[in-house]
């Protein structure tokens, strides 16, 4: 090898390096060959040392040359970096080598240098039978200047950005929210959690245009209250199970049905799909590289727990039947965040609904194929994430998680504080403590305090944001009760939070908030335990779009895209980075599909060619906002373009480029457990006592700390929330509201002390 260059690679393959005469110039040019591959790839690499390696600047951003020739279509350019604490590590794959039997030139800049990263290396890594010759490498930093911010609000709102409450309120009860392909948003409320719209069968969705602020109600065929929704690859979206039955007292719980109906955006219309083998009262939904989808969990038709994982088919457009799917016989719990992995396989964050998480360490790490599970540790108070948010942050390359928040409706104490992080690159990962979620005020029912000790939140909302970072915001700090206002965000760079204005509405339990392509945040719902519903609606505009002019994507040349193409835009002045970023399809906290997929650039003036992944576990297939975004930080406004299905990528002749990593796992792998049909689950899952009001009326089992187990102070609380007259379900009185008997729960002669 030439001097500063050595040898890499991984995996099970037969190849060879050599120094050949053919070259671009001089006299000696560098040789991969890869003759026959299993799995890995080879690399002509910088040497990893002070010596060799280049010195970077953190923030900057360097441009790559070289001249190569290839025989195979699975070449790429791949970049390391030097972490001053962690030492070197992959960093990414920054561009996909068109075949070329002439001398070509690629070039390719790099995203912005981390904190803490002092130099880097990269070369050419074969990940396919055939071979790369690579010679003159060249690497230049980049002197884009910053553009000036231009403060258009206030000082204040520069810093912290701005909320507006909107004129017009969503007409429907939404607890479900998903951006479509065209920029709407549809909204589903099924029976919105009301006993009176269930009983009528009265089912709804939304289609809200930001366009021009206005709603269109859709008829919606099925009661799609705390169903599982997720994108498909071609735009629709697929929603699966929903309500079949709201508890009854002293009798069963929440049912789910097998149903599952397909959106379509173009015709706003539902149509149905094949049934799901099991019932899903509160499934996940991830989909997976080559467009399936994959749930777990919920509740089935007989109120007990699922333990049968589903997987939807995208080359045949249904569920697929029971013989047919890899099952742990595992019961995941209610909405558990699944996050698709870069090689496949799915993290198990430990974020879920109601309760605690599933036994064990509370996150794990899920091989399909092998069909195996193995625990990871490190998620503090794992049976407190009951609500909280996790977050594969930007970008999707870095495979950092973040998880943050979270209560538990059953002991049902202060919701805390806590973030957990993860990088899944690690050999073996495990959740290392982060930041505490900055405080804010709370309503406890006398108005707005400042909260205390180590008060937090449960209910949180996460949103990736196209600066590459993340706002939270929202959230409660009780069981459906006690509001908490504050949002901040979160910067992946430097690990730590700032905060910012908070939304004035309450956002607690069954609340969304989502990205808008224009780059704003919209943020819906509020359903506290007295059963009322928040139908105002908020919209965020972060302090980057107050900063002046925005750059302008003029053109897309094409918006079908395929793994590892490069794709041209044009932009009306210089940018830093542009991304694709997966439009949203939230619930209860949760949203695991939701990415930030960064794009390499080469660019050429106002010419920018875009290097996509050739991998699509890292990006799935489907609709994605394409943002441009300038050295201060400021977006465009987003494009839609379609990063094609299965079909994109049947020809190529290696499995996508993936380095290794998780690949030392210690934790203990468990394989399927016995076949059994269901998970008990009790009737209270949801936190609920069903024995007062109606079945959108939320009385906690559990009172929060403070409240004494005496009438009189339960049913201050309740008066002090809001709660009404509440009618005794039956002659059982659980909780003490009723000593007179008189069928009316903190009526005026249960108060009479005697």
């Amino acid at each position: 090898m030439p001097h500063c260059w050595e040898k890499s690679g991984w995996g099970d393959n037969d190849f060879t390096f050599a120094t050949v005469a053919d070259s671009h110039s001089g006299t000696k040019a560098m040789k991969v060959t890869l003759t026959r591959r299993a799995d890995g790839d080879r690399k002509a690499l910088i040497t990893e040392s002070t010596d060799c390696a280049p010195v970077v600047g953190a923030g900057k951003q360097y441009d790559l040359g070289l001249w190569y020739k290839t025989t195979t279509p699975d070449a790429a350019i791949t970049l390391f970096r030097h972490d001053t604490t962690a030492g070197w590590q992959y960093w990414t794959d920054l561009k996909t080598l068109d075949m070329a039997a002439g001398w070509t030139r690629a070039t390719v800049r790099t995203p912005a240098v981390p904190a803490g990263t002092d130099r880097i290396t990269w070369g050419v890594s074969v990940y396919g039978t055939g071979s790369a010759t690579t010679d003159d490498y060249t690497m230049e930093q980049v002197s884009d200047p910053v553009p000036p911010a231009q403060c258009t609000g206030t000082a204040k709102e520069c810093a912290d950005g701005r909320w507006t409450v909107l004129p017009t309120q969503n007409p429907v009860r939404s607890m479900h929210s998903v951006v479509l392909k065209n920029g709407k948003v549809l909204l589903i409320a099924g029976s919105g959690n009301s006993e009176e719209n269930f009983e009528a069968g009265t089912f709804t969705s939304a289609v809200y245009d930001p366009a021009n602020g206005t709603y269109k109600v859709i008829p919606t065929p099925k009661d799609m209250f705390c169903a599982g929704h997720v994108q498909l690859s071609d735009g629709r979206v697929l929603v699966m199970s929903g309500n079949k039955a709201f508890p009854v007292a002293g009798g069963h719980g929440y049912e789910g049905y097998k149903d599952s109906y397909v959106f379509d955006p173009d015709t706003e219309t539902y149509s149905r799909t094949n049934d799901m083998n099991d019932g899903h009262w509160y499934p996940s939904a991830t989909e997976l590289g080559n467009g399936d989808i994959i749930s777990f969990g919920g509740l089935r038709e007989d109120s007990t727990g699922s333990v049968t994982a589903e997987r939807w088919s995208a080359a045949e457009q249904k569920w697929l039947p029971l013989w047919q799917v890899n099952q742990t016989w595992s019961y995941w719990g209610l909405y558990p965040s699944m996050i698709l992995m870069q090689d496949g396989r799915l993290f198990y964050s430990g974020s879920h609904v109601f309760g605690n998480g599933t036994p064990g360490t509370g996150s794990a790490i899920y091989d399909y194929d092998a069909n195996t599970t193995t625990s990871v540790p490190g998620l503090r108070n794992k049976d407190q994430r009951d609500q909280s948010a996790s977050v594969l942050l930007p970008p999707a390359q870095d495979q950092k998680v973040l998880t943050l928040g979270g209560g538990n409706i059953d002991s049902n104490p202060d919701a805390n504080r806590l973030t957990d992080i993860i990088d899944l690159k690690a050999a073996d990962p495990v959740y290392t403590a982060g930041p505490p979620i900055p405080q804010g005020t709370v309503d406890l029912g006398d108005g707005k305090v400042a909260q205390t000790g180590d008060q937090g939140k449960m209910y949180v909302s996460a949103v990736l944001l196209p600066d590459g970072k993340v706002l939270e915001t929202g959230g409660g700090l009780h069981n459906r009760a006690d509001p908490v206002f504050e949002a901040s965000i979160f910067d992946p760079a430097t690990s730590a939070f700032d905060p910012v204005a908070a939304d004035p509405e309450a956002r607690g339990y069954h609340s969304s908030a989502f990205l808008l392509p224009d780059g704003r945040v919209m943020a819906t719902g509020d359903n506290p335990g007295n059963g009322t519903w928040n139908h105002n609606v908020s919209i965020y505009t972060p302090p980057y779009l107050l900063k002046g002019t925005r750059p302008t994507i003029t053109s897309v040349i094409d918006s079908e895209w395929v793994y590892g193409d490069t794709q041209r835009i044009t932009v009306d002045r210089p940018i830093a980075k542009a991304e694709l970023i997966r439009p949203a399809a939230v619930t209860h906290s949760s949203d695991p599909n939701q990415r930030f997929v960064d794009l390499p650039l080469s660019v050429d003036g106002d010419n920018v060619d875009l290097n996509v992944t050739s991998n699509p576990d890292l990006a799935p297939p489907g609709w994605y906002m394409l943002f441009a975004v300038d050295a201060g930080g400021v977006p465009s406004v987003a494009k839609w373009v379609h990063l094609q299905g299965p079909s994109a990528f049947a020809a190529d002749t290696a499995s996508a480029h993936v380095h290794s990593f998780a690949d030392s796992l210690e934790g203990k792998a468990a394989e399927p457990g016995r076949k059994r049909s269901s998970q008990k689950v009790g009737t209270a899952v949801s936190g609920c006592d069903r024995h007062y009001g109606g079945v959108g009326v939320c009385v906690p089992t559990v009172f929060p700390d403070g409240v004494k187990k005496t009438t009189a102070s339960r049913c201050a609380w309740l008066k002090k929330n809001d709660y009404g007259r509440l009618e005794v379900n039956g002659k059982d009185d659980p909780l003490g509201l009723d000593p007179s008997r008189d069928g009316l729960a903190c009526g005026a002669r249960d108060l009479v002390r005697r």
